[in-house]
């Protein structure tokens, strides 16, 4: 295995580029943008209210007496389990209480990725790799927006699997949907390790290659002989980039005066979508987009700026980027109302090449990670979101109409689950002459949806109880008076309006999933460093978790099963961080190894059985939080493994797992490994320092000299054939 060496004795070394100082590599937790809150309420945090409904006693000694047979078991704090030592992957036990059976790997850092034994893992596609008809091989040494716009972009992180014929469950023939949320300069383009100024580097034509790689990506794949396989020149593949895709603006937001630009006067179109971290699939096969840190790209002053109040709200300006420099749309001063123009909830249909992107703004604007979907009782979409940042808040919007299911295919009588074909133009064709006009009228009947319904915002009480608050202008404190004049500003200045409700500022909520199998809702709460500080939380006692470093994963029950409803309970299922450590307060079921247990959830999945898969982000703080990388980590959420976790895959050093998405048959597991070789560099033994473009810490997924690290996508399958997980 090839691996990035040191320069040659002699030639400086490149410690003066830091991978931060030129983008937002969150190099480690006091560059990460979601660690700067910019909340200023002084409402209770989630924290606070945990320890008003569980005593310290309580919690320190598990509760496993009071709580074995209850909701909350999976808190129960334990020494680890394994008896394998480091090196070794620590294999199931026979007395394993969860629904897993995979040998788990080691807690562990290096060059490449890692996969529980019996699993191959297929990098799929890589940042720079041909989409398009007519796309150039990737060429690091003379990057170009035009041949960026028709390649796979960067940091995928988001994955969406739609499967061929739409209305099938086809798990071998599928669109994937892959977001492109941010680029690392630094280690993107060469040459700038030895500028005396890297900033003032970086041309025009570079800044126009970020802007091309970020957005996302529809990719056709295919299953062939047990390995996935790209379709090329796909009628379907596709790229949404933020340097010329246009974008249509709906919803109570569009038009609004707070969106008007020189550019466009009727606030109504625009040019991109930026920072796509999470997102989410719709049951009428279109793409969620959910834009995440909008902030870090606009520069300016916001001295006497008309849109002062809501942009510091928003951390602007905060320019992570250099793109103000060469488009005047990114200078706060020179386009005021350009950036109320991101933050939203883009919606993109893969099966119509000429419909724009849409971005809906009835969701409201805010740094959404994801927009999971699930269909209630009733008929309506019920979509929720967290907003990434500490002590921000979590979000559902539920639509004012109903779902226009899609048909079922007719079955097939060789036994396969749909009746259809794709010839190789790409046209579908049906058994059922009618059934193509079925599903377009499905689909046209669901286009506008997402225009109409209401957003809610969380308060989490002490008794368990959860409050869904409507964001609707006129009611409460939202009106003119606290300056609401309608639902649009509501919508353009969603924090402001849940801070007046009275929302429970949280712990940094990430990914929010809801599990179609159960029912119930998982919350990923990354971490927050700043609790217990600067008068956000109240420290006594009672609060072991201040200044929270680990994380944890929150489950919400909804009253009756109605994810409408206004109302709904909360759980904690397991504190993330090191449970043979007193002092992190951690609590996991005792079955947890010492490799099992993980620190900062971030993106999580539902399998098709309905067990829960967490893909953790630790940034730079990964030497301190589990002194290992990310990775993916299988959690049981039900009967007596409740709060059991086993580490299932794990990255290269530097990168962040995402986008964990499985096929509708269970036997592939899609993720998204993001920014390799960028994130807490310094602290890997034998390199311990900053990443460049010349001397990165890894070169994976290549291994091969003059190629940088590529931020890739793999399918991970058993070797057996068999479900994922077991």
């Amino acid at each position: 295995m090839l691996t990035s060496q040191p320069p040659p004795h002699g030639r400086r070394h490149p410690e003066a580029l830091t991978v931060s100082a030129l983008d937002n590599a969150k190099l480690d937790s006091a560059t990460d943008p979601d660690d700067i809150p910019v909340n200023p309420t002084s409402e209770p945090c989630l924290d606070d209210v945990i320890q008003r409904r569980f005593s310290r006693r309580d919690l320190l000694r598990g509760a496993l007496g009071a709580l074995a047979a209850g909701p909350l078991a999976g808190l129960a704090a334990g020494t680890a389990a394994a008896t394998a030592e480091p090196q070794q992957p620590a294999s199931s036990s026979p007395d394993d209480p969860t629904r897993f059976d995979f040998p788990e790997i080691p807690r562990g850092v290096d060059a490449t990725h890692h996969v529980a034994p019996g699993y191959s893992a297929q990098v799929l596609i890589r940042w720079g790799d041909p989409l398009l008809p007519g796309a150039p091989p990737f060429d690091p040494q003379r990057p170009s927006a035009a041949a960026q716009r028709r390649q796979f972009g960067y940091n995928n992180d988001f994955i969406g699997y739609i499967p061929l014929p739409l209305g099938s469950s086809n798990s071998e023939h599928g669109l994937l949907c892959v977001n492109h949320e941010y680029t690392n300069t630094g280690l993107m383009f060469p040459g700038l390790a030895d500028a005396e100024d890297p900033a003032a580097a970086l041309t025009r034509a570079m800044v126009d290659t970020e802007l091309a790689a970020h957005g996302g990506s529809v990719v056709e794949i295919h299953k062939v002989g047990g390995q996935w396989r790209l379709v090329p020149d796909s009628r379907f593949n596709r790229r949404i980039d933020a340097l010329t895709t246009p974008i249509r603006i709906a919803g109570p937001a569009a038009g609004h005066p707070r969106l008007r630009t020189r550019a466009d006067p009727t606030g109504s179109r625009v040019i991109g979508t930026l920072n796509n971290c999470a997102g989410g699939i719709t049951p009428w096969g279109t793409y969620l987009m959910a834009e995440e840190n909008f902030h870090l790209y606009f520069a300016g002053s916001l001295d006497e700026h008309p849109e002062q109040r809501n942009y510091a709200r928003c951390g602007m300006p905060a320019p992570r980027y250099a793109w103000a420099e060469h488009h005047r749309r990114f200078d706060l001063n020179a386009e005021p109302n350009e950036a109320n123009r991101f933050g939203w909830i883009v919606e993109m249909d893969p099966f119509d090449p000429d419909a724009p992107p849409v971005k809906r703004t009835a969701l409201g604007r805010f740094k959404h990670e994801g927009a999971e979907c699930i269909v209630n009782g009733d008929g309506r979409l019920v979509i929720y979101s967290g907003d990434d940042q500490r002590f921000e808040y979590l979000y559902k919007f539920v639509t004012e109409g109903t779902v226009t299911p899609l048909p079922e295919p007719p079955a097939d009588p060789t036994g396969q689950t749909f009746a259809g074909r794709i010839d190789a133009a790409g046209q579908v064709h049906f058994r059922e002459q009618d059934m193509h006009r079925r599903i377009a009228e499905a689909r046209a009947a669901n286009r506008d949806l997402l225009d109409s319904g209401t957003l809610y915002v969380a308060r989490l009480d002490a008794d368990g109880g959860v409050q869904w608050l409507p964001l609707v202008h006129g009611q409460g404190p939202l009106t003119a008076e606290n300056g609401f004049n309608a639902q649009a500003d509501v919508l353009i200045e969603t924090r402001r309006a849940a801070t007046l409700l009275g929302a429970t500022p949280m712990d940094r909520p990430e990914d929010v999933e809801p599990n179609p199998v159960t029912g119930k809702v998982y919350v990923s709460l990354t971490n927050n460093k700043h609790r217990g500080k600067d008068g956000y939380a109240d420290i006594d006692a009672a609060n072991p978790r201040a200044e929270n470093l680990w994380g944890q994963v929150l489950e919400l029950t909804p009253t009756d099963g109605d994810h409408a409803a206004d109302t709904a309970r909360w759980d904690l299922l397991v504190r993330a961080g090191d449970p043979t450590d007193p002092a992190v307060g951690a609590h996991w079921n005792p079955a947890t190894t010492e490799h099992g247990w993980f620190a900062c959830p971030d993106n999580c999945a539902v399998d098709p059985a309905g067990r829960l898969w967490i893909a953790t982000d630790q940034g730079g703080g990964w030497p301190v939080t589990s002194g290992g990388a990310d990775g993916v980590y299988a959690l049981e959420t039900e009967g007596p493994g409740r709060g059991t976790a086993r580490a299932f895959f794990r990255v290269p050093v530097g990168a962040e797992m995402c986008g964990p998405r499985f096929t509708p048959d269970g036997r592939t597991l899609f993720v998204a490994v993001q920014h390799p070789a960028a994130d807490g560099t310094e602290a890997y033994p034998g390199f311990e320092r900053s990443s460049t473009f010349e001397y990165p810490a890894t070169r994976w997924p290549d291994f091969a000299d003059g190629i940088p690290p590529r931020p890739s996508v793999v399918a991970i399958t058993r070797d057996d054939g068999g479900e994922i997980g077991g």
